[in-house]
């Protein structure tokens, strides 16, 4: 496709926008980056403003395509409901600024494929703002419960999380997932106090909650259910056994920084970090993923060097790591690439999840077991400002799509720096832990 001239309409006050883009639309300009469009429709009896930004508008066919970028590798129905309405809300209103739908609608995923949106005329978009405004018109609000993961970046968290905090909504407890907080609210038990009022542990074990298509009876987890709704009910931690640490000179801290599938056209690991502390500590080691097409298998062969490396040094000792992520991949890698010398074998016979230690000496009066928030109620503090998961892939990508070497160099610097940081926290809560006695 060959395209003339391009107009930024990214800048300047909304409705000088929409009127630059009436007016780059009727010039026939090839590319729009960011053009505005603002149309007014009748919602539940009430007058509404409903404002588009999309990406570009290109020239095509005698008219004009609406294509929106996205970091996005799946782009459809079942991941991402919502790309799909966003971009059929654009088509309703470049229909109703130009008096005609657009020529296609296209979305250029994480891939750097372009997938075809199809046009239902904004039945669906306009749908779904009904829905959002009937909601937001309900005189009490109707019951949605916080979870750690879900609130994490969400841009109402510090509202609707103080609000459980206050009133100590049953889904803060450890264990309780969204489908158990919603029936147990259905049935009156709201808050931590109503938990340990109205169940025991067999009565709560026998209670069905959905799990997925199906009802499931909650089952085991609901002693420690009941513990942990006690453990924050009294802000107290509930030692239950000696944590189950092999006694040993050495540890070695691993943590891995990884892109899901849904960023990358496969699960992959761009950073095996490693450290050994204890009685003969070692400097930080990581193997990074190189940039070239060979970068992964360049990243794993890395690491299995750092690990010859340790064995030499410290023998068979814990490879300490928080949740299963660090022995999931070790398979993976292992089916994917290999394990030549056995050293990936060794290593998964010396893998010691701190996290499940974690949970079966203690009872922590926290929402959640995940290492930062268990890192700060140990009083771990951070040197660095950035950090977190999150954040290290959006660092990571735009490494990995940036041409200045400097600029790279740099990016990865911050993100060796964090990964650091967690071998640290590791350490710390480590250390903490096996500090703790039997009760």
């Amino acid at each position: 496709m060959t395209l003339g001239p391009y107009k930024d309409l990214s800048e300047g006050p909304l409705d000088e926008r929409v009127r630059r883009t009436a007016t780059a639309i009727t010039e026939r300009v090839s590319v729009l980056y960011q053009p505005v469009f603002l149309a007014t429709e009748k919602l539940l009896g009430t007058e509404i403003e409903i404002i588009g930004v999309p990406d570009f508008l290109i020239s095509h066919g005698g008219g004009y395509l609406l294509r929106d970028s996205k970091m996005s590798r799946r782009i459809d129905e079942r991941n991402h409901p919502e790309i799909i309405i966003q971009m059929q809300l654009y088509a309703w209103l470049f229909d109703r600024a130009t008096g005609s739908p657009p020529m296609a609608l296209q979305v250029h995923g994480g891939t750097g494929d372009i997938t075809e949106i199809p046009h239902d005329g904004g039945t669906s978009a306009l749908g779904e703002l009904e829905r959002i405004l009937s909601i937001e018109r309900t005189e009490n609000e109707f019951y949605e419960p916080v979870g750690w993961s879900k609130c994490d970046r969400c841009g109402f968290r510090d509202r609707c999380w103080s609000q459980a905090e206050d009133t100590g909504d049953v889904a803060l407890v450890f264990g309780v997932d969204q489908g158990l907080a919603r029936i147990l609210n259905s049935q009156g038990t709201r808050t931590r106090k109503d938990l340990l009022s109205n169940f025991n542990g067999l009565t709560l074990s026998e209670l069905k909650r959905p799990y997925g298509p199906r009802f499931q009876r909650v089952g085991k987890p609901a002693a420690r259910i009941l513990q942990s709704a006690e453990s924050m009910e009294k802000s107290r931690e509930i030692v239950l056994q000696a944590p189950s640490i092999p006694m040993h000179d050495n540890y070695v801290m691993f943590d891995l920084e990884g892109m899901p599938p849904s960023l990358d056209e496969l699960e992959k690991i761009y950073m095996w970090g490693a450290q050994v502390y204890g009685e003969n500590p070692c400097e930080f080691m990581a193997a990074v993923s190189g940039f070239g097409p060979n970068g992964d298998r360049e990243g794993w062969f890395g690491f299995l060097d750092i690990v010859a490396k340790i064995f030499e040094r410290c023998g068979e000792i814990p490879f300490v790591h928080w949740a299963n992520y660090e022995k999931i991949n070790l398979d993976r890698y292992v089916e994917r690439y290999g394990d030549p010398q056995g050293l990936a074998a060794r290593v998964r016979g010396c893998l010691l999840d701190l996290l499940e230690v974690t949970k079966e000496a203690i009872v922590l009066p926290l929402p959640s077991y995940s290492l930062k928030v268990v890192e700060d109620y140990i009083g771990f503090e951070r040197k660095g400002e950035e950090y977190g998961g999150q954040w290290a892939m959006a660092t990571f990508i735009e490494a990995t799509e940036t041409s200045d070497e400097q600029k790279r160099s740099e990016l990865m610097d911050q993100i060796l720096a964090y990964n650091r940081e967690d071998l640290e926290a590791t350490w710390a809560v480590f250390r903490w832990l096996r500090a703790k006695q039997a009760p």
